[in-house]
C-alpha cells in the first residue's frame, strides 16, 4: 500500500496554499505527490489528477487535504471515486477524516459532497442576486481586467521573443488575453 498525495490550487499565485497542502500530505506519509495550479471550473481536464489516478495500484490510497481540492461537483466526485475504486484503491480526505476504504467513509463522502454542492449553489445564487442589486443601483463595475493591468509585462515578454502560452503561464492570465493585449496596440 502506498499513500499518493494530490494538491491543487485554483491559481498560480496561491503558492502558500499549495505549499501547505504539500506539507500536510508529506507529514501524513505520502510517498508520491501530484500537484497542479488550475481552476477546476475553467480547465475541465486536470492532467495531474488524471496522472495521480493512473498511478494508483490496488491497495493504494489517494490522499487530499480537503474535498474542494479534489472535485467540483457531486457528479465529478462520484466519477473520481469510481476511477479510484476501479483501480482497487481508496480515497482519504484529511480535513474531513474520511476514508473510503470503509462503508461509513463512502456514505459520509456522498452526503458531504451533496451538502457542499448545495452550499455552493446557494452561494452563487446570493452572489447573482447581489450583483443584480448593485447593477440596479448603478454601483456594480465588475472585476478589474487582469490582463490589461499586465499589458506592459505582456509587451515586454513578447518583445523578448517569449511565446503567448509562456507569457500567459508566467503572468497567470489566459492565452487569449495575451493575444487581445497584443492586438490592442
Amino acid at each position: 500500500m502506498q499513500l499518493v498525495g494530490y494538491a491543487r490550487t485554483s491559481t498560480l499565485d496561491q503558492t502558500a496554499g499549495i505549499e501547505a497542502q504539500e506539507r500536510d500530505l508529506l507529514a501524513l506519509g505520502c510517498e508520491k505527490l501530484f500537484r497542479e495550479q488550475v481552476s477546476s471550473v475553467d480547465v475541465p481536464e486536470r492532467t495531474q489528477l488524471a496522472s495521480a489516478i493512473a498511478y494508483l495500484r490496488e491497495g493504494d490510497v489517494l490522499v487530499v487535504t480537503k474535498l474542494d481540492r479534489l472535485a467540483r461537483s457531486v457528479r465529478h466526485l462520484l466519477d473520481v471515486l469510481k476511477a479510484i475504486t476501479d483501480k482497487g484503491a481508496s480515497l482519504r480526505i484529511i480535513g474531513l477524516g474520511i476514508d473510503t476504504a470503509t462503508p461509513t467513509g463512502r456514505l459520509m463522502l456522498n452526503m458531504l459532497g451533496s451538502i457542499a454542492e448545495f452550499e455552493r449553489d446557494i452561494m452563487l445564487e446570493r452572489q447573482r442576486e447581489g450583483i443584480a442589486k448593485a447593477k440596479a443601483a448603478g454601483k456594480y463595475k465588475g472585476r478589474k481586467p487582469t490582463a490589461q493591468a499586465k499589458a506592459a509585462e505582456v509587451f515586454e515578454l513578447h518583445k523578448a521573443g517569449v511565446g503567448a502560452t509562456d507569457i500567459a503561464r508566467q503572468l497567470g492570465i489566459g492565452r487569449a488575453s495575451v493575444y487581445r493585449v497584443l492586438q490592442s496596440s
